[in-house]
C-alpha cells in the first residue's frame, strides 16, 4: 500500500497543524457520561453498561456545579458543544431537564442513543428542551442489528426514532453502524435502505478488542473484509447523495481524507473532553480508565483541562512496539488513545489491516 507525495505532504501539513492544536487545547466538545445504566445488552458494548450498573447515574446538580463555576467563566458557551452520553441517556428522566439547564447557560447540546426509548412525543419533550443533535445506532437489518442487541424489537424501535428524527429538520444527526463480517456484503442494500427513509448522514465504524467485543471474535472484519468497507464508502462519496463516512477511530493510509472529510486525528484531550458518571476527567468516553487525568470531586476541572493530558498531547509516549519504525507515526501519532490498553499497549491498528 504505498501513499502519493501529494497526499504525504498534505499530511505533513495537517500533522503541523494537530501539534498547534493540542498545544491550544481549545475545549470545542464536552461528554458527559450522565449514566451507565442501559436497557441493551449489546455483544460489542466497550464499556459493558447494564440495567443495574454498579456506579450511580451522576446528579444533573454536581455537573451543572462544574459548567457554571469551572467551565463557563472560561469558555465561550456558544463553541462548545455538550454531548449526553452513557450508558443508554435515555434511562434518565431528567435528561430533559438536564438540556433546559445547558440550553439556558449558552450551550447546544446533542446526545446518543440506540433508539430503543425515542418515541415521537419523547423525541417532542427533547427538542422543546433544546435538543440540536443526535447520533442514532443501526447496526444492520433486523436479523443482524437484534443480535448484536441481544433484543428482537430493538431494529423496529431504532428505525421508528430515525424516521422520527429525519422528520425534523432543525436537528443535526448521523446514523452510526458497527460494520461487522454479516453486513459487509449487504452495505449497499443496507445503503438503499437508510436512503428510502431518508437519512442524510451515515458513519461507519468497526470493532476494535475491547469490553465484551473482546470475547467475541464473530464480529471483528478481516483485513480484506476491512478494506472493502473502506471502498464501499469511497464509492458512495464519490456517487454524492447520503454523506457516507468512516469514523474518527484510526489512521487509514491511502484511503486518509478519502472515506471522511478530513485527515485522521485523535481530538481526545486535544479539542475533546469529557466527565465520566464517576466524577473521572479524561478525553472521550471511549478511553479506559488507566488515563483518567482528574476528578471532578477532588479536582478543578478547568486546572486539569489546562495543565494535565500531557498523555494525550505528546504522544511520543506511544512510539514503541510496532508503532517505534513505522513511517505514518507522524502522521497518526500511533493511534485513538481508546485504542490503547491499560499498559499503552495499542491493541489495533487500521493501518496494519490495510497493510
Amino acid at each position: 500500500m504505498s501513499i502519493g507525495l501529494r497526499k504525504k505532504l498534505a499530511l505533513g501539513l495537517f500533522a503541523d497543524l494537530y501539534k498547534e492544536k493540542a498545544e491550544e487545547h481549545r475545549l470545542q466538545t464536552l461528554f458527559w457520561e450522565m449514566t451507565l445504566r442501559c436497557n441493551l445488552q449489546c455483544r460489542h458494548c466497550g464499556s459493558d453498561c447494564r440495567a443495574d450498573a454498579a456506579a450511580a447515574d451522576m446528579p444533573l446538580e454536581d455537573f451543572l456545579r462544574v459548567l457554571d463555576e469551572e467551565i463557563t467563566p472560561n469558555v465561550d458557551p456558544a463553541t462548545v458543544l455538550i454531548i449526553f452520553s452513557g450508558g443508554e441517556v435515555l434511562v434518565r428522566r431528567d435528561l430533559e431537564e438536564a438540556g433546559r439547564a445547558v440550553t439556558l447557560r449558552g450551550y447546544q447540546w446533542g446526545m446518543v442513543t440506540n433508539g430503543i426509548l425515542l418515541t415521537p412525543e419523547r423525541l417532542d419533550a427533547l427538542t422543546a428542551a433544546g435538543l440540536k443533535s443526535v447520533s442514532v445506532s443501526l447496526d444492520g437489518f433486523a436479523e443482524v442489528h437484534n443480535d448484536i442487541r441481544r433484543n428482537g424489537a430493538a431494529f423496529d424501535r431504532a428505525l421508528a426514532a430515525i424516521d422520527a428524527i429525519v422528520a425534523r429538520p432543525e436537528l443535526t444527526y448521523d446514523v452510526i453502524t458497527c460494520v461487522t463480517p454479516p453486513m459487509v456484503p449487504r452495505l449497499e442494500e443496507f445503503a438503499a435502505l437508510l436512503e428510502e427513509h431518508g437519512v442524510e448522514a451515515w458513519r461507519l465504524f468497526s470493532i476494535f478488542p475491547a469490553g465484551r467485543a473482546k470475547s467475541d471474535g464473530a464480529l471483528t472484519l478481516s483485513d480484506g473484509e476491512f478494506r472493502t468497507v473502506l471502498d464501499f464508502i469511497k464509492r458512495m462519496r464519490k456517487k454524492g447523495g447520503m454523506d457516507v463516512s468512516y469514523a474518527c477511530e484510526g489512521f487509514l493510509g491511502e484511503y486518509e481524507a478519502e472515506v471522511r472529510d478530513d485527515f485522521y486525528q485523535c481530538a481526545a484531550g486535544v479539542s475533546v473532553a469529557s466527565i465520566r458518571v464517576d466524577g473521572a476527567i479524561s478525553g472521550c468516553t471511549s478511553i479506559r480508565s488507566n488515563y483518567n487525568q482528574g476528578n471532578i470531586y477532588e479536582d478543578k476541572f478547568w486546572d486539569v483541562w489546562q495543565n494535565r493530558f500531557e498523555p494525550f498531547r505528546n504522544r511520543e509516549w506511544a512510539r514503541r512496539d510496532e508503532c517505534a519504525e513505522c513511517e505514518m507515526f507522524r502522521y497518526c501519532m500511533g493511534g485513538g488513545m481508546h485504542l490503547r490498553d491499560g499498559e499503552g499497549k495499542l491493541m489495533y491498528c487500521h493501518y496494519r489491516k490495510l497493510k
